[in-house]
C-alpha cells in the first residue's frame, strides 16, 4: 500500500501545480468562477467511468481547493455524463450568478468522485444545471467546454498529466466584436 500512498502524493502535488500555473497565466480575480471536471479513473489509469477512485479524487481536489480559496477563486465541479454534466458548487456562488438550483447529489458513479469530493467538502453545497465559468481545468478528458464563456483559450502548463490523466486548461476572454474601426484592450 505504500505505492498508493505515493501515487496520491503525487497527484495532489500534480493538481497543486496545474492550478497555480493556470491561476498565474490566466489572470484570474477574486470572486472569478473555475470548473473543474475530474476523472478519477483516468487519474489510476483506468478508462473514464470504469475504475473509480475516491482516493485518487480526494488527493486531486486536496492539492486544488485550498490554492482557489487563497485567491478568493470560486469552484464549480462538473459531474459525468449521468448527471447531464451538471455541477457543483457553494450555494453562495450559485445564488451570486441567479444559476438554478437542481435537487440531485452525486455519488460515485452517478456524479463521481470528484463531485461526491466537492459535495463533502463545501460548506453548502448546491447543483446547478448551466454555468459559464471564467476559466477551467478538464483532467482526463471530461469535456468542460460547454460550461465556459464563449471565448475559451488554451492555457499551456508544465504539468501534462495528473496521476495517468490527460490535463487541458483554458482560459476566457472577451469576445472582439467590430470592424476595421474597432480598437480593443490588452
Amino acid at each position: 500500500m505504500k505505492g498508493r500512498g505515493i501515487m496520491y502524493e503525487s497527484i495532489q502535488n500534480q493538481a497543486q501545480c496545474v492550478v497555480r500555473e493556470l491561476l498565474e497565466q490566466a489572470h484570474m480575480k477574486p470572486g472569478s468562477l473555475l470548473v473543474i471536471g475530474c476523472s478519477s479513473s483516468e487519474m489510476v489509469g483506468e478508462r473514464i467511468g470504469k475504475g473509480s477512485s475516491m482516493e485518487a479524487a480526494q488527493a486531486a481536489f486536496s492539492g486544488i481547493y485550498p490554492v482557489l480559496q487563497e485567491y478568493g477563486i470560486q469552484l464549480a465541479v462538473q459531474c459525468c455524463e449521468h448527471l447531464n454534466r451538471a455541477l457543483i458548487l457553494e450555494r453562495t456562488a450559485a445564488e451570486k450568478r441567479g444559476y438554478e438550483i437542481v435537487n440531485v447529489m452525486p455519488q460515485p458513479h452517478a456524479g463521481g468522485s470528484f463531485a461526491v469530493t466537492a459535495w463533502n467538502s463545501f460548506d453548502d453545497p448546491v447543483a446547478v444545471e448551466n454555468i459559464r465559468a471564467d476559466a477551467g481545468i478538464d483532467i482526463g478528458g471530461t469535456l468542460i467546454g460547454m460550461h465556459l464563456k464563449a471565448v475559451a483559450v488554451p492555457v499551456r502548463t508544465s504539468q501534462k498529466q495528473i496521476g495517468e490523466a490527460i490535463v487541458l486548461c483554458a482560459r476566457t476572454r472577451p469576445k472582439y466584436i467590430g470592424g476595421p474601426r474597432a480598437v480593443y484592450q490588452d
